[in-house]
């Protein structure tokens, strides 16, 4: 397992991107509605071999990235990182007492399989796996 991914809630896509460009030194690779989540995503290479940086924002005013950005503000969401078979994980994670959301993956952003963990498991950090999807 390793650090994929920062992701980080914001509430207007644009200027986020701006601001990270500026502070980067170079734009996004990737702009990504995931209507399945209710958010566009736009990724940020971290450097050479490094994690990336995710922005997500709310596609709509229903979506958890909207709830979250109401209850708690733009900021650091979750942690993601890089698994090599995303159901043994789930199966290893949920044996060893961690609560995931979710039963089965589900299509995320940047051709990813993705299962988020509940924060309370995970001392209040939102974590999530993901897997490159294979063609």
């Amino acid at each position: 397992m390793r650090l994929e991914h920062i992701g980080i809630a914001v509430t207007h896509l644009d200027e986020s991107e701006d601001l990270l460009q500026r502070l980067l030194g170079r734009g996004s690779y990737k702009r990504e509605t995931v209507a399945e989540q209710s958010v566009t995503t736009s990724f940020f290479t971290g450097g050479s071999g490094e994690a990336k940086l995710e922005l997500v924002a709310p596609e709509g005013a229903a979506g958890p990235i909207q709830k979250y950005l109401e209850k708690r503000g733009p900021g650091i969401h979750h942690l993601a990182f890089e698994v090599d078979d995303i159901a043994a994980e789930m199966r290893r994670l949920k044996d060893d007492g961690f609560e995931l959301l979710q039963e089965l993956p589900s299509e995320g952003a940047d051709n990813k399989l993705v299962c988020f963990l509940h924060p309370k498991s995970t001392n209040g950090v939102l974590v999530e796996i993901c897997q490159t999807r294979r063609e």
